[in-house]
């Protein structure tokens, strides 16, 4: 988006910490459901510290460059204090070096192209930010080009699936959450280093279900501006269903690599 590439140079040579923590995806694939589960496990199944701030307050979204009164998402995790939620929906290529040199780990959400373009469809109606999306059928061929925000999928999931033997990558897909929450939870809290008890799986499991977020206010973005996010056209938080299942898109990705 123009905002930010106007702002690139600032965001190309941001600073990470070695402490932060990097979560990445394309847009519409299971972002939020995943920061909610980070900031739940960071705060030991503690999920009522979840709700001390919007999930944009807790988990800054590194290059967004959104019009005022909202500040840029650089600009608020200067302010934030280690170790930070790092929210990106860069491509790996265009990942500040920083992160790398300062070896952060980094949890990234794969979903679906079909699922995530339905997604990414209703979501682009209600984002005043964005063009509009225009019919499906038009919508739906920008996609496939990677003629959408944040470029191609298929550039996106690949990128950083390759990416996976270079750095310290946790590598998620939507459809294994889906399938069994629980058992992704656990897989998140090794990564993260944290062997919490099982009732506080069981918190943070019936805290992140779509029923709860699409109620939370902490998690919903009912928070922000209508004049940037205009949740009467479409909610934030719409169906998080899927069609296709967990096995088929890691099928695809072997195929591809």
């Amino acid at each position: 988006m123009q905002p930010i590439a106007t702002s690139w140079e600032k965001i190309e040579k941001f600073q990470a910490r070695p402490d932060d923590l990097l979560i990445a995806t394309y847009p519409k694939a299971g972002t939020t459901w995943m920061q909610e589960i980070i900031d739940s496990i960071m705060n030991d199944g503690e999920v009522e510290q979840t709700r001390r701030a919007p999930t944009h307050v807790r988990s800054p979204f590194l290059e967004i460059c959104s019009p005022p009164p909202v500040p840029s998402g650089i600009d608020m995790l200067e302010k934030t204090p280690s170790p930070r939620l790092v929210k990106t929906h860069l491509p790996y290529d265009l990942v500040p070096q920083s992160f790398w040199q300062q070896k952060c780990k980094v949890i990234y959400v794969a979903r679906n192209a079909k699922d995530n373009a339905v997604s990414y469809y209703f979501f682009d109606k209600m984002n005043k930010t964005q063009p509009d999306p225009g019919t499906w059928d038009e919508y739906v061929l920008r996609f496939l080009k990677g003629d959408v925000a944040w470029g191609s999928w298929f550039d996106h999931v690949l990128g950083w699936w390759n990416a996976r033997d270079k750095h310290d990558v946790l590598y998620v897909f939507y459809e294994d959450m889906k399938e069994d929450p629980k058992r992704e939870i656990r897989k998140v809290m090794r990564f993260l280093g944290k062997n919490l008890p099982e009732d506080a799986v069981e918190k943070i499991y019936q805290h992140t279900s779509f029923s709860a977020m699409k109620e939370n206010p902490m998690a919903n973005y009912s928070s922000f501006p209508s004049n940037l996010l205009d949740q009467t056209l479409s909610p934030f938080m719409r169906k998080g269903a899927h069609l296709v299942q967990s096995g088929a898109i890691r099928q695809k990705a072997l195929q591809f690599t």
